[in-house]
């Protein structure tokens, strides 16, 4: 080996020891957050109050057993799980639908309608909530899942990733031969564009899933106000409101940290699609 291939070796080598070491910085950095969550939720409010302990408590099975019987908790994590994942499935199929409807179709105001929704992209939700809620009350959505599930098809940050997208792993070419083969439009969207964008629609899948689940205005302000429709997010701000020297903190804690759980198992799942699946979307027209 010459000396400049040594050279060259020595600093890839380099190269990927520094990449290795920031990333397992930033790994350590993501997760000392939830170690430092579950300590507290090992340890009572006395314990948390006075001073941090980097050690683990005594009080896990007690706060998990009054998280258990002093709340609704888990009654807000089905309606948590049910609200969320409705949102996920019906925001990424209705936005892909949208997004192969621009990309596949020439029509007249192809070009307004995307500039349109881009445009209501920028708009903020508070902006047109009153609106939103009139709209509400007049169908009759509000005190129900259907008012938080239904708005959510309309999703134009999740339409535009998945039309960006599009550009690059849907070639017009295949849609045409389908066409030609003598499938149907909706055939065609289900069996061969819904596949292709399947890492597209995992990844926002996650986006919507994790921004329902952590949804608070909406539900708390705007549609849901009788207990049993709660939603977690709602649970554990009603603990979190509670006037502080009367707070249990350990209850609180472990509250949030059993509430984390169904993201994970939604990244989880929703992972080797994310990470194997990339290689789907990459057709040669």
């Amino acid at each position: 080996m010459s000396k400049k291939n040594t050279i060259e070796a020595n600093a890839n080598r380099s190269r990927k020891i520094f990449a290795y070491i920031v990333l397992i910085f930033l790994t350590v950095l993501c997760l000392v957050w939830f170690y430092l969550l579950f300590l507290s939720a090992t340890q009572s409010t006395a314990e948390l109050t006075t001073s941090f302990k980097f050690t683990f408590g005594s009080h896990l099975v007690e706060n998990f057993k009054n998280a258990l019987n002093k709340t609704d908790l888990f009654r807000g994590l089905l309606n948590s799980v049910i609200i969320s994942g409705a949102c996920a499935i019906l925001t990424t199929y209705f936005s892909t639908l949208t997004a192969y409807a621009i990309h596949a179709y020439d029509f007249r105001l192809k070009g307004f309608v995307f500039t349109f929704i881009l445009a209501v992209m920028m708009i903020p939700s508070q902006v047109t909530i009153l609106g939103f809620v009139d709209m509400l009350e007049f169908l009759g959505l509000r005190e129900n899942y259907t008012g938080l599930i239904v708005p959510s098809i309309a999703a134009p940050v999740t339409f535009y990733y998945i039309k960006q997208y599009m550009e690059s792993a849907l070639p017009l070419s295949l849609i045409e031969a389908a066409r030609i083969d003598g499938s149907g439009e909706f055939r065609t969207f289900n069996s061969i564009v819904l596949p292709l964008m399947k890492p597209a629609i995992a990844v926002q899948a996650i986006f919507a899933f994790v921004s329902q689940w952590n949804n608070f205005f909406v539900p708390s302000q705007i549609i849901i106000e009788k207990r049993e429709l709660k939603t977690v997010a709602l649970m554990i701000a009603d603990l979190r409101s509670a006037d502080f020297k009367s707070m249990d903190l350990g209850l609180t804690n472990m509250s949030i940290f059993i509430a984390i759980f169904p993201v994970v198992v939604m990244y989880l799942l929703l992972s080797k699609n994310i990470v194997g699946g990339l290689a789907l979307g990459s057709v040669k027209g």
